[in-house]
């Protein structure tokens, strides 16, 4: 019988793995199944671009996999039983449940609203396609001069700000930033973001809390209004609570908590990865919710699942670190700020067109590899042993 593996999530870190997977393991012995609610594997870095009014390239799953031995299932996951293995689904065709002998959780995450009134109700956001292309419309039929206020001064927030202030110069587009702006970059940085946004004539309201969103604006913490006939919500991100209503070990955030080779700390036939996950990185600090950190912890799951199913004691260790934080500013320019090994910036840094060059080749290059995930030379290993003789403790 074939090792059922099942792979929840087509975001970057699901995609990823289960690509590496059908790289690694004979398809005579597994069987790899990729369920996403998309048919489309969605590039989640470029919403901004999306919402702004950018076509994306399109990226059926089905076609990603073609040949590849995994089988794309469309369907939305609406439970999983981790001590039965088993996972429920939803789709057009009502209810399901498929079985499974190793899982990978990569459910990602939504907008985090952080509990603050009307944000649900009036507030836009990038977290996904359905919402971006929500903005999108919104802001297509916004006339010349009508308001718009992205909340939160993160990657997001910046990215989202600039693409549509140069998009839509014709609009009033402004930030609220919690802290200063770009405080967490380097000083040269911060003084080139300050550039961009006056030569796009964005307003930019620093350490400035929003505690209520309305239909007209914003509400400060101290009572002041912002007026926005369009309130974009980028202040974090929140899990999928499904994990946390299983009986796998969670943190407070509802990630997965899983050991260095991204298994679950409760249930070693799950692995985690990607933002559903909580792992350490450099300095003991868990790894931010990213692409940078969703990838690499996509390599290190594949691979020590791989090596355990055929019998290896070892497996190679994917850099769980970071090199650099890219943020486009527009469509030509950016700033791409070196950081240390645990994420705090560095002296270094590119911005300008060469910035904006680079951050589109690192978007590109990471959907080039989701999209031909066999594409170079591999070395197929064949499972040791029946589905009842895998080891299940730690490798």
């Amino acid at each position: 019988m074939k090792h059922r593996i099942v792979v929840l999530g087509a975001g970057y870190a699901g995609a990823m793995a289960a690509g590496r997977l059908a790289k690694r393991l004979h398809p005579d012995d597994t069987e790899i199944t990729l369920v996403n609610a998309d048919a489309d594997f969605v590039e989640r870095v470029r919403m901004h671009q999306l919402a702004a009014g950018q076509d994306l390239t399109p990226r059926p799953l089905s076609k990603v996999y073609a040949g590849t031995g995994v089988n794309p299932l469309r369907a939305r996951v609406t439970a999983v039983d981790a001590d039965r293995r088993t996972v429920a689904l939803a789709d057009d065709n009502g209810a399901d449940e498929i079985a499974y002998d190793t899982l990978v959780y990569a459910l990602g995450s939504v907008t985090a609203d952080h509990g603050v009134p009307g944000v649900a109700e009036h507030a836009y956001d990038i977290a996904g396609r359905p919402s971006a292309l929500r903005l999108r419309d919104r802001l297509a039929h916004l006339a010349a001069g009508g308001t718009v206020l992205v909340v939160g001064g993160g990657l997001t927030g910046l990215e989202a700000v600039t693409e549509i202030a140069e998009t839509r110069p014709d609009l009033d587009v402004a930030l609220a930033a919690r802290g200063g702006l770009g405080d967490w970059l380097n000083g040269r940085a911060q003084q080139h973001l300050r550039g961009v946004c006056d030569r796009l004539g964005i307003t930019v309201h620093e350490h400035t809390d929003i505690t209520r969103v309305e239909e007209a604006g914003a509400v400060t913490r101290d009572g002041r209004e912002i007026p926005a006939q369009v309130t974009v919500w980028t202040t974090g991100f929140a899990v999928h609570p499904i994990a946390a209503a299983t009986t796998l070990a969670v943190a407070e955030t509802g990630q997965i908590i899983v050991d260095a080779s991204m298994r679950s700390v409760s249930h070693p036939e799950v692995y985690a990865v990607g933002d559903a996950a909580i792992a350490e990185g450099p300095g003991g600090k868990p790894l931010r919710m990213s692409c940078a950190s969703g990838i690499p912890m996509a390599w290190q799951a594949a691979d020590a699942i791989a090596a355990r199913l055929t019998g290896r004691a070892k497996f190679p260790k994917a850099p769980l670190r970071y090199f650099n934080q890219c943020i486009s500013l527009g469509r030509r320019d950016g700033i791409i700020q070196y950081v240390t090994a645990d994420d705090r910036a560095r002296p270094a840094l590119l911005t300008g067109k060469l910035a904006a060059r680079y951050k589109e080749f690192v978007c590109t290059g990471a959907a080039w590899s989701i999209a031909h995930p066999v594409l170079y030379p591999v070395r197929r290993h064949r499972v040791v042993g029946t589905r009842s003789e895998i080891p299940t403790a730690a490798s």
